[in-house]
């Protein structure tokens, strides 16, 4: 089992940053890869950005140069970032962290990020 808990969401002005956190804890050696998504109201899931084991990144294009992705690892854990600037309205929404390993991905509760005019 791997747990996933993310942090950092919270109010910000249109053009404003914010930095999100997800602390991976469990069989974090089975993780293969790990990704941001996000929900707003009324829509589908949508994978915002997405990082490797190796450290290779993917990124939707709403968020090109705008959002970055990274990780931290240690022996035993695993957090993950991504920091995000020039915040738009259409940013806001529920932000998830996910971790793919050997069986169906885990999934963190998720943090909101609302983006205000």
């Amino acid at each position: 089992q791997v747990q996933l808990v993310e942090s950092g969401g919270g109010l910000v002005q249109a053009g404003g940053s914010l930095t999100l956190s997800c602390a991976a804890s469990g069989r974090v050696f089975s993780i293969h890869a790990m990704a941001w998504y996000r929900q707003a109201p009324g829509n589908q899931r949508e994978q915002v950005a997405l990082i490797s084991r190796g450290g290779s990144t993917n990124y939707a294009d709403s968020v090109k140069g705008r959002f970055t992705i990274s990780k931290n690892n240690t022996e035993n854990t695993v957090t993950m970032y991504l920091q995000m600037k020039n915040l738009k309205l259409e940013d806001t929404g529920v932000y998830y962290c996910t971790a793919y390993g050997l069986g169906s991905p885990y999934w963190g509760q998720g943090t909101q990020v609302t983006v205000s005019s």
